[in-house]
């Protein structure tokens, strides 16, 4: 395993740790109800971007200090700005992560607890997968405050059906964890205070398997999803064509033909 370290003072409103290879990411912003402030939205895209380079990183938790995951964009920044040039330039910084999500080569999972509301259920619709503890509320609440939640309804709108999308989106309600589930918004929901253990060993169950194709498989998911479904098998079938030549196919098939498939340090991309 490498011993690639990220320095976690580089960063304010997030906490950063790394457990064998599944990195985790704290927004700690917990007496804003971790609100995404300019700050956090850029210390999130940057650490997202750091382990993503890290060798052994292989899956990563995202989950919230405090009471909340994320209860939206810090509002307080409004008055900072007047034209829509600035304002744009603004809500830009703050959606740079659901990007960086769907770019990266690294499997997310957002470990959620309290709200997720606003630009919060965005990162949830975001992240790859989604573990939350029972009392959850998730919302696209912005209409309640004279906005509307567009930049999160692009990840929504590949998470739900348009009805059930545009259903959040239009009346700001809330809904529970078990409503999220039924809607495919979330993958398990977990008793309450269990969400991050959850997360945690969905990504290590993750991080087991071969980093080369689970990293291929990824991007060629997102990749596949802009593509009509001819050009979808075709892109897919030169990816796999391409995972069939690597050294984690070979000696990863030949493993499991002689009984003994590899374990999470014996895969020879590491």
């Amino acid at each position: 395993m490498s011993t690639d370290v990220i320095d976690d003072a580089q960063w304010d409103t997030i906490e950063t740790t790394h457990d064998g290879y599944v990195g985790r990411i704290t927004l700690d912003r917990a007496d804003a109800m971790n609100t995404f402030s300019t700050e956090l939205a850029t210390d999130l895209d940057d650490a997202l971007r750091a382990f993503d380079e890290m060798a052994d990183v292989r899956a990563i938790v995202v989950d919230g200090a405090g009471r909340a995951f994320s209860a939206g964009i810090d509002l307080s920044e409004h008055a900072d700005y007047e034209t829509k040039a600035e304002y744009e330039a603004w809500v830009a910084v703050m959606e740079e992560p659901f990007v960086t999500l769907t770019e990266m080569r690294t499997p997310v999972i957002a470990a959620v607890h309290g709200h997720a509301a606003a630009n919060g259920i965005g990162l949830v619709a975001a992240c790859d997968l989604a573990v939350a503890a029972e009392e959850t509320k998730f919302g696209a609440t912005a209409p309640k405050v004279g906005l509307f939640c567009m930049g999160p309804a692009v990840p929504l709108m590949s998470s739900l059906t348009q009805k059930r999308c545009l259903e959040l989106l239009l009346t700001g309600d809330l809904i529970d964890s078990e409503t999220a589930l039924d809607w495919g918004l979330v993958n398990r929901v977990v008793p309450e205070g269990e969400h991050r253990e959850a997360a945690m060993e969905l990504a290590s169950t993750i991080a087991s398997k071969s980093p080369v194709a689970v990293q291929m498989g990824k991007q060629a998911f997102y990749e596949m999803t802009e593509l009509e479904y001819d050009e979808a098998l075709d892109y897919s079938n030169e990816r796999f064509a391409e995972l069939c030549t690597t050294a984690d196919a070979h000696e990863g098939i030949e493993a499991f033909l002689g009984g003994e498939p590899l374990g999470a340090d014996e895969w020879p991309s590491e």
